[in-house]
């Protein structure tokens, strides 16, 4: 398992301070098995807390319910963060404060009683915003004026398998399977199955990519996806690939704070489950491409016929006349 090793020098004797805590936290969810991602994710969030707690003398293991108010006012006035996003904050408070209570550096979790009192249950309490769907024309429209042909093909890829964005950025060349024109997915905390299809249309895309990404790619490197360095693509090179084609076509907007507003690559995800679905395909299928876990006892029992799924794939996937 690949590991962010937080825990380096600490000295045991002097008080730790929260960047020694932090790292010991990130530690131990990596020993959890929490996902690269979540710990990247984790980490940021508690940097962002720790300054601004540094900067008004708070220390972690002096946080109170005056500290926890002062953070909640912080994230809302000067951050102007949602409520989800302020639950996020919180959520990762709780649990690193939940590390600090099971090795003794405090003695509660002041986070719990804060955040029933304080923090909006936002799934319950608020209206939730609808991702931006694209009709089978807009999408079409979307990824043929793209000119680059690495966007292009990161644009099909998304848009014809529905996989996630980090799913995506670890797909290596040997990957993809085309005798069955299937992609073999790195297993992850969130993905069940690790099979993607893809149709013809993507094919001729994949292929078109692959002869210019020999004049990219370093000398050695696996991944499909390069940049212009020659190595693996990241996550914002994913994101403002998607989002600078969509505002360019008026589908995007940055400056928007409602999500559905925006185009993001989750949207892809959103599209390509929206349109198997309103094409036909039954939902155990939709689910195992997906690569949603299988949550009844029952479901181990079910087990799914992939030259089935590859005809009910190819026979729902709508096609986007890309050229």
């Amino acid at each position: 398992m690949e590991r962010i090793n937080e825990a380096e020098t600490i000295n045991q004797d002097a008080s730790p301070s929260d960047q020694d805590l932090i790292k010991l936290y990130l530690d131990d969810c990596t020993l959890r098995g929490y996902s690269l991602e979540t710990i990247r994710s984790y980490r940021s969030n508690l940097r962002i807390i720790s300054v601004f707690l540094t900067d008004r003398g708070w220390k972690f293991q002096e946080v109170d319910k005056q500290a926890l108010r002062e953070v909640l006012g912080y994230l809302v006035t000067e951050r102007k963060v949602g409520v989800k996003t302020q639950n996020l904050y919180f959520s990762v408070l709780s649990s690193i404060f939940e590390y600090l209570v099971y090795e003794e550096y405090v003695e509660s979790n002041p986070v719990l009683g804060f955040r029933k009192r304080y923090l909006k249950n936002y799934k319950n309490h608020q209206p939730q915003p609808m991702r931006k769907l694209l009709s089978v024309e807009e999408m079409s429209r979307l990824i043929n004026g793209v000119l680059g042909i690495r966007d292009k093909a990161i644009m099909t890829v998304l848009a014809k398998t529905g996989v996630r964005r980090g799913e995506l950025i670890s797909m290596d060349v040997d990957d993809v399977d085309w005798n069955h024109q299937r992609i073999k997915l790195k297993r992850k905390n969130k993905r069940s199955n690790l099979y993607v299809y893809f149709d013809e249309e993507t094919a001729v895309i994949l292929n078109r990519w692959l002869r210019v990404r020999e004049g990219y790619a370093k000398t050695g490197e696996k991944a499909l996806f390069v940049g212009d360095l020659g190595g693996r693509i990241g996550r914002n090179i994913v994101y403002s690939t998607v989002t600078d084609h969509a505002e360019r076509l008026g589908i995007h907007d940055s400056m928007s704070s409602r999500l559905e507003d925006h185009f993001s690559p989750h949207c892809f995800r959103h599209w390509f489950t929206t349109h198997l679905r309103r094409n036909g395909m039954n939902r155990e299928f939709i689910k195992e491409l997906r690569g949603d876990s299988r949550g009844d006892a029952i479901d181990i029992y079910d087990h799914i016929d992939h030259d089935e799924l590859r005809q009910a794939y190819l026979s729902t996937i709508p096609r986007l006349g890309i050229i």
